[in-house]
């Protein structure tokens, strides 16, 4: 943990376009995995903001959508009406949460939740220790980053960077959650990235 904190701290990185200010600029990458393809499901419990508890394992059965911030990330603060925004439209289908990092009082992270009247719960974990979960996936300077779980609680899209556009995550969550709705979709590959033969499976998009 303490050198996770240390490269949270530093923004030390090796992602082009992220330099040395510890937050990825320009459009982020799109991955997609095919669901034959997806690791085991993520555990995550811990605290929220609000002090109330929280745990992803409560909302499997349907998409769930984790957010990666911090209040004073530019680009985090650019996305937020885009997430928010998007939460909105898929209400019913999909869950959001947050994961606070960098925040070493929970004031801060509750300012921006009013600023952009964010209508979710986030985790507060104010090392990046959180990130673990999505060891993999993430790495600890992946801020701002979208993670699209499906029903099982699997990774089964992200994006490493800001979102290129809202209507970008909302096309993810709804793929993700229309595979419920065809049970055959692990079967037939589902994108067609994933059957080439790749170490993951995964599929990107500019």
């Amino acid at each position: 943990m303490g050198l996770l904190a240390a490269l949270l701290l530093s923004g030390c990185t090796e992602l082009e376009g992220t330099g040395d200010k510890g937050y990825i600029t320009g459009d982020g990458q799109v991955r997609e995995v095919a669901p034959e393809d997806r690791g085991d499901p993520v555990d995550l419990s811990g605290e929220g903001l609000d002090g109330e508890p929280l745990d992803l394992a409560d909302l499997r059965g349907g998409v769930t959508v984790v957010n990666v911030w911090y209040s004073t990330c530019p680009p985090c603060r650019a996305e937020q009406p885009e997430l928010t925004s998007a939460a909105e439209r898929v209400e019913g289908t999909a869950d959001f949460v947050g994961i606070n990092i960098r925040e070493y009082d929970t004031a801060m992270g509750l300012a921006f939740n009013r600023t952009f009247d964010v209508p979710y719960p986030s985790f507060y974990s104010p090392t990046g220790e959180a990130m673990l979960a999505f060891t993999g996936t993430l790495a600890p300077n992946s801020i701002p980053s979208t993670v699209v779980l499906d029903a099982e609680g699997r990774v089964a899209a992200s994006v490493i960077g800001p979102l290129p556009s809202e209507q970008t995550l909302v096309t993810l969550i709804e793929d993700v959650a229309a595979e419920t709705q065809r049970p055959d979709r692990g079967q037939d590959g589902g994108q067609d990235g994933g059957q080439d033969g790749g170490q993951d499976g995964g599929t990107t998009r500019g």
